[in-house]
């Protein structure tokens, strides 16, 4: 009977504990599948965010870094409980459908358009990216592409078609179907060029035999978004465990990581918060 007692005791004792301003009961199911786009991995700032998420919470986050389109496939099918991705049309279409809820914007920054420092194409001082890409079609010189429907690659498709250029099929145009760092690998053990969001590109610079040849168009933003997989399609998905991620990636803690992150190593953040933002107003 004592024993009975004392037990109801402490039951009561954490209950009483659990209401105290600033106190969150341990997560009922611990671990969050985060499908992320490479860029986050690549440039590290998932490294830096997601141990800080994981004392903060109690949760364990397994990151599955793939192209955005490979992302959103994954929560098309129940196989994530949150993505970080920047395929804004896409992600459109994947909310439209009723995959994802609670789409919320992260961050920013720009995809840039590097390649050899002879620049055979002649593309440094373009006036845009369409007249860039252009250039390289034109002079044949070799453009190295994800080829993975990621974010970027989605982008790039989008820019060759406003450019009415006919690249598929081409000897210089090449098809990694790798990330955008190991993509920027290949593009520069052969002279090619490529477009890479500046994130991964400044965070594996020092390694890269490529130069920064076009950029600040306003077609070059890039923008991310942080969407939790739907639980009315899959229920048995970490709901929960999501909602608690997309929290953490807008709260004020958060956006105050991302201002800074990479100024120490570069000079300049590699990504810029915009929780509560509108993504139209970005880039103005």
């Amino acid at each position: 009977m004592k024993r009975i007692i004392c037990i109801l005791v402490l039951v009561l004792a954490f209950a009483g504990f659990c209401a105290i301003p600033g106190f969150s009961a341990p997560p009922t199911e611990k671990n969050i599948i985060l499908a992320t786009t490479t860029s986050t991995q690549d440039s590290g700032l998932l490294e830096v965010l997601i141990p800080f998420f994981e004392k903060k919470t109690g949760y364990f986050v397994k990151t599955i870094a793939v192209g955005s389109g490979q992302a959103m496939a994954m929560g098309q099918k129940g196989e994530a409980d949150v993505l970080l991705v920047h395929s804004p049309e896409a992600e459109q279409k994947f909310i439209a459908e009723k995959h994802g809820i609670n789409r919320r914007l992260v961050m920013h920054n720009d995809y840039i358009i590097v390649g050899p420092a002879s620049d055979p194409a002649k593309i440094k001082g373009s006036k845009s990216t369409v007249e860039t890409f252009k250039k390289i079609a034109a002079s044949k010189s070799l453009f190295v592409s994800r080829g993975d429907n990621s974010g970027t690659h989605s982008k790039e498709k989008s820019i060759w078609k406003v450019a009415n250029v006919r690249y598929t099929g081409e000897k210089w145009y090449q098809e990694t179907g790798l990330g955008m760092g190991q993509t920027l690998n290949v593009a520069s053990e052969k002279n090619g060029y490529t477009l890479a969001d500046r994130g991964t590109y400044l965070s594996l610079t020092k390694r890269l035999a490529l130069d920064i040849l076009a950029q600040g168009d306003a077609v070059l933003l890039n923008i991310y978004h942080v969407i939790e997989v739907n639980p009315a399609k899959w229920p048995k998905i970490n709901a929960a465990g999501a909602k608690a991620f997309a929290d953490f990636m807008v709260s004020k803690e958060t956006q105050a990581i991302i201002k800074v992150f990479g100024v120490d190593k570069f000079g300049s953040p590699l990504f810029f918060p915009d929780a509560g933002r509108k993504a139209d107003d970005l880039g103005k």
